[in-house]
């Protein structure tokens, strides 16, 4: 049992989703404590004092909608993490991805999960010393919790 009770539920509002919800939960909730470990130096760390994550797998259309209202850019992303501990993550951004790489679109929803994690815990992708230092324990958590 985990030192911490940091809840973690993910929400399927895809119709049809290619991603699967369950097992973006069971992998999320592997690499909660992992991304927990993994601070930002110098950065507010918001993950320890959250009770909850609530995470969303969307379509290209809503997280579009909401990276406009709230970011100022009507495009699809893959990945929007909120303060309060809510991650949208796209379904379709992920199988389109996926299907680049050659990997399952499950794995590549994982990722983006944990991006939105570290992001609570302080990580930056602005300037590239950090985006590289955040892709590099992103990449690193993954690979425990979906070792290819």
């Amino acid at each position: 049992m985990p030192a911490f009770s940091l809840l973690l539920d993910v929400y399927d509002h895809h119709p049809g989703s290619p991603v699967s919800a369950a097992i973006l939960a069971e992998r999320g909730r592997l690499a909660l404590p992992l991304c927990l470990e993994s601070p930002a130096a110098g950065a507010p760390c918001l993950l320890p004092g959250l009770r909850e994550v609530e995470v969303s797998l969307v379509t290209d259309d809503e997280i579009a909608r909401v990276h406009g209202e709230y970011l100022d850019d009507p495009t699809p992303t893959d990945v929007i993490t909120f303060h309060h501990g809510e991650i949208l993550i796209s379904a379709d951004t992920a199988v389109r991805v996926a299907g680049e790489l050659g990997q399952p679109a499950d794995r590549e929803a994982l990722l983006y999960l944990i991006h939105g994690l570290l992001h609570l815990n302080g990580h930056d992708d602005h300037e590239e010393e950090s985006r590289d230092l955040m892709h590099a324990r992103q990449e690193a958590i993954l690979a425990v919790v979906w070792p290819i």
